[in-house]
């Protein structure tokens, strides 16, 4: 269903990777948040995989493939673009829970009521 959305492999020069791993191993990628080069050896050589993934981000093609996976989805009724999110299920990333607080300047977020000094 989503072969014909990459870009036509190219007659010359090296021959390409399978796709189907290159789309894999991006999927295990983002599905881990594990960093490029952790990207396991069952699916070649991390700069290579990382390369057609640059690559096809930049030509557009995971954008018209998630357009493409929506549109089939829509259409069986599998999709509900319903969506709740709260503080109980959205928290901060880890990085950010220990960054000090700005808490001077010109915008507060509560108000300060009158003669309450």
């Amino acid at each position: 269903m989503i072969g014909p959305l990459f870009p036509k492999v190219k007659s010359t020069g090296r021959p390409p990777v399978d796709r189907r791993t290159v789309v894999e191993a991006t999927a295990w990628r983002f599905r881990t948040g594990a960093p490029w080069r952790d990207v396991p050896e069952r699916f070649g050589n991390w700069n290579t995989i990382y390369k057609n993934f640059n690559r096809w981000a930049e030509q557009g093609v995971w954008a018209r493939l998630l357009e493409q996976v929506q549109s089939l989805a829509q259409r069986s009724g599998d999709l509900d673009w319903v969506t709740s999110i709260d503080s109980t299920i959205v928290r901060v990333h880890q990085h950010g829970a220990t960054l000090p607080r700005a808490t001077g300047g010109s915008v507060e977020l509560q108000e300060v009521r009158a003669g309450a000094d």
